[in-house]
């Protein structure tokens, strides 16, 4: 194993107990509201969960990846100028984990969080460098592309936040829509177009050339506008819900003519996969029509308005996309690009996590259907901290699985 490869497992290895600490995070939160925890705030922990499930977990890992696509493309001095950003992005992940259960928005965790959009900026304009000195342009590119723009654009949504909290001119409404804003272009901006991104450079590209520029230009002419479904509460003029009607309509006609595709061609598309992934990519990618189902019949104002007044619906769907879509694809990735090495306590050790992910969104659906009702359901918190422990016994043991590995 030369330095590169090395380093390039360290990464991975990071990366999965990265993952970890987001699961015991989780499981702390779910632990809290069950049972006294005074010395943790539940708020501010909730805050550094999710600051560093974005940028310790998925933002670390998509880094490495698309690392990996260059290195195959150009020599190993790639590898030197992008092991200082990766870094970088790590201090700022572990700062925002540690500043945030402390201390919640504070002086600390607002520069390890502004710094964190900082890096985000310095990794976008040297990966569009590096691309556009590629001798052999793809579609591939196109998605990463994307992916760059939508990562700066989110940001747009923290300093918003970061604003208004100074001047402590915060608006409910406003405050929602900056959060919101924040969340749509991280999850179905930057972390699904990078995915999408790097599945095109590894097997879509069996696909045809034309149908696959139909396919991203179908999602990434939605993008922007379907924000608008995560803020229908809002005041939105008329000619505006159009557009968000079209949005939906537009990414679950690219989600079908991908899926015809690859049904079409999976018999050359198949040996680019290994078999243990394949399952994984299978499970992504329903969550993923599930997740584009429910977006469409978001566009019903009543419905709407009805999922974003129960808190759990809300977490059920950011948990669908952040485990279900975005971590089961990451996870398989990994396996097709040897990150993560195929051992027998790895394998079982993914099928605890998967099973973890399919109780929890299945416990967080009820928790919802029930909330709507105005039902209390028994045992649903030690059910879902059950849940949440089986995700962590899950990633625990994949920890386990990689540490043996030189």
């Amino acid at each position: 194993m030369n330095t590169t490869q090395f380093t390039i497992h360290r990464y991975t290895k990071l990366a999965l107990l990265n993952l970890l600490l987001v699961a015991l995070a989780g499981f702390i939160l779910r632990y809290k509201i069950l049972f006294s925890l005074p010395f943790i705030d539940q708020k501010h922990l909730l805050h550094g969960h999710s600051h560093f499930a974005f940028s310790g977990w998925v933002t670390h890992v998509l880094m490495l990846l698309l690392m990996q696509y260059l290195l195959k493309q150009k020599n190993e001095a790639v590898f030197k100028k992008y092991k200082w950003v990766i870094n970088a992005n790590l201090i700022t992940a572990y700062g925002m984990l540690i500043s945030f259960p402390i201390q919640g928005y504070g002086l600390y965790s607002i520069i390890f969080s502004t710094l964190s959009i900082f890096v985000s900026y310095v990794f976008a304009y040297m990966f569009w460098k590096d691309l556009n000195s590629l001798p052999e342009k793809s579609i591939s590119h196109w998605w990463i592309k994307a992916a760059l723009l939508f990562n700066i654009l989110s940001s747009v949504g923290a300093f918003s936040l970061a604003f208004m909290m100074a001047t402590k001119t915060i608006h409910q409404n406003w405050y929602l829509a900056a959060v919101y804003f924040f969340l749509h272009f991280q999850y179905n901006g930057w972390f699904f177009f990078a995915c999408m991104g790097l599945a095109s450079a590894a097997f879509l590209y069996i696909i045809p050339v034309p149908v696959q520029k139909k396919i991203f230009w179908l999602f990434a002419a939605a993008c922007i506008p379907a924000y608008v479904l995560s803020a229908l509460w809002l005041p939105i003029p008329q000619w505006s819900f159009a557009l968000v009607v079209l949005a939906a309509f537009s990414q679950i006609a690219g989600w079908i003519i991908m899926v015809q595709h690859i049904k079409k061609r999976f018999a050359q598309i198949k040996p680019l996969i290994s078999k243990n992934a394949l399952w994984l990519f299978a499970l992504s990618g329903i969550a993923l029509t599930i997740k584009l189902l429910l977006q469409l019949g978001s566009v019903i104002p009543s419905l709407s308005k009805l999922a974003f007044g129960f808190r759990p619906i809300v977490i059920g769907y950011l948990h669908l996309i952040l485990l279900g879509v975005i971590t089961l694809f990451l996870l398989a990735f990994m396996m097709v690009e040897k990150n993560i090495q195929i051992k027998p306590l790895a394998l079982t050790a993914v099928k605890i996590f998967t099973a973890g992910v399919i109780l929890n969104e299945f416990l967080l659906m009820l928790q919802g259907i029930a909330a709507i009702s105005f039902i209390a359901l028994p045992y649903i918190n030690e059910l879902l901290l059950a849940a949440a422990f089986i995700l962590v016994s899950g990633i625990f043991l994949l920890n386990i699985s990689q540490q043996k590995i030189s």
